[in-house]
């Protein structure tokens, strides 16, 4: 009864990727606080969400700092399962292709 209620609560896209058995990309985001084009780009990412686990890094952190010295002009910047992607917004045309690939490799 307590897992029935515990899985009950959870939305159906976490359970979904608790039990699927594909794992889904990485979509980092090298970001800061505050950064409006990176809060912009996470909007944009909204139609995209189902398809990636978005993983955000604060570049203004002390344990981030490689990423601050090569990211700090260019921020909002994406890695796709640690490969750079794309940098300044989103491209969701891009975007969406990156995705279907990876997701054709995962067949």
């Amino acid at each position: 009864m307590f897992v029935h209620r515990t899985l009950c609560s959870r939305p159906a896209l976490q359970l979904y990727r608790l039990f699927s058995s594909k794992s889904l990309p990485t979509l980092t985001l090298f970001t800061k606080d505050p950064c409006p084009l990176c809060d912009e780009a996470k909007e944009l990412l909204q139609p995209f969400k189902h398809r990636f686990v978005l993983q955000q890094v604060d570049i203004s952190l002390p344990e981030n700092r490689q990423w601050w010295e090569k990211y700090k002009w260019d921020i909002p910047v994406f890695h796709l399962n640690g490969r750079f992607v794309m940098k300044h917004g989103v491209d969701a045309a891009l975007l969406d292709k990156l995705l279907q690939d990876v997701e054709k490799q995962n067949l």
